[in-house]
């Protein structure tokens, strides 16, 4: 109770029901909105798990479901005329830090006569307000920068309508996924100090951006900060700042990310994101492992893609460690740790469904 009042209070919400997972949080607002044979109009490039989640249940026939490149103002167009139920924002996007207009993609919504959910975990509340850009309700996975120490494993959803925050509590209550009392309280604790976190974080992803500008074996680099990446001024006008996840390309087979990763020693290799610590993760066997071949190509996500998340620590211990991981590459492969780190990316797979 005493963090769904936190959360009415910072970000001008009617209320918030705190969920159990971040997946958890997806799942309630479907359950709330969509019935058999409502649309749901989704990002083709969204999360893997929010991905592998709408494409399962609308094959069950809970609902149908339509991949659109939002960028697309046709495809868009299209996908709308359909007169969809609800509209999924995700901004940036996982994993290619694609920006959308929010304000804009919600007012098409209205006019369709959709409600528009914001999953806004990649940014937080402290660099963007979906609710004051137009958006029905916002949603987070508060495993990653809400609480920020990766201890907690736990979801939100806030909206502007009273009637709704009743109607999604009730829901929560009844499916069984409402978040805990103790997570809660080490939630509070992470809230207190967001702010300074995403600060040295945003920092240290800005220095890591500009060093991986200068290295040859980067074929393409994701960050809002870029003047070329999609949507950035969009970004520069909607969000307080351009994010502390980044994402890249690099150019070689997968001997050659096998070497770069085995180099590493400061980032972790893992699926999640938004903590103190650094992370790593190979999109095409972890965090989007759940997507087809296929639609991963559609989305645009290659088999080199790496994506970043950055943490707290002194930003040059980290571009030092990625230039182990970039003298590694050149080397001989570790055979011992890249097993070991194959092993860990099979287990995270195995727990994308919860974070």
């Amino acid at each position: 109770m005493w963090c769904s009042a936190r959360w009415r209070s910072w970000r001008a919400g009617a209320g918030a029901v705190l969920t159990n997972t971040g997946m958890s949080a997806i799942l309630l607002v479907t359950t709330v909105f969509l019935k058999p044979g409502d649309l749901l109009v989704a990002p083709h490039d969204c999360y893997g798990g929010s991905y592998r989640l709408f494409d399962s249940l609308a094959k069950r026939g809970c609902y149908r479901v339509l991949f659109v490149d939002q960028n697309d103002e046709q495809a868009l167009s299209a996908a709308l005329a359909e007169k969809p139920k609800l509209v999924l924002v995700e901004s940036p996007s996982n994993p290619l830090l694609r920006v959308v207009d929010i304000a804009k993609i919600c007012g098409l919504a209205r006019e369709a006569g959709a409600v528009s959910v914001v999953d806004n975990t990649f940014l937080s509340p402290a660099l963007q307000n979906p609710l004051a850009l137009g958006a029905d309700l916002v949603l987070h996975s508060c495993t990653k920068y809400l609480n920020g120490h990766s201890d907690v494993v736990a979801g939100v959803v806030i909206a502007k309508d009273p009637a709704t925050v009743t109607e999604l509590a009730w829901w929560a209550n009844n499916i069984g996924v409402t978040g805990g009392a103790f997570d809660s309280y080490l939630l509070l604790r992470g809230l207190r100090t967001l702010s300074p976190r995403m600060e040295v974080a945003q920092r240290n992803a800005l220095a890591i951006v500009d060093y991986l500008k200068t290295q040859p074996l980067v074929k393409k680099l994701y960050h809002p900060s870029l003047p070329e990446n999609q949507g950035h001024e969009i970004a520069a006008r909607q969000q307080k700042g351009f994010g502390a996840m980044l994402s890249f390309e690099l150019d070689g087979d997968e001997q050659t990310l096998r070497r770069f990763l085995s180099g590493l020693s400061l980032f972790t290799l893992a699926e999640s994101l938004g903590g103190v610590e650094s992370l790593i993760s190979h999109a095409a066997t972890m965090t989007h492992a759940g997507m087809a071949p296929e639609a991963r190509a559609a989305a645009g996500i290659s088999e080199t893609l790496l994506r970043i998340s950055t943490g707290i620590e002194d930003g040059e211990d980290l571009i030092a460690d990625l230039e182990n991981g970039f003298r590694g590459s050149k080397r001989g492969i570790n055979m011992s740790v890249i097993a070991q780190a194959g092993a860990k990316g099979r287990q995270l797979h195995n727990l994308v469904g919860v974070v």
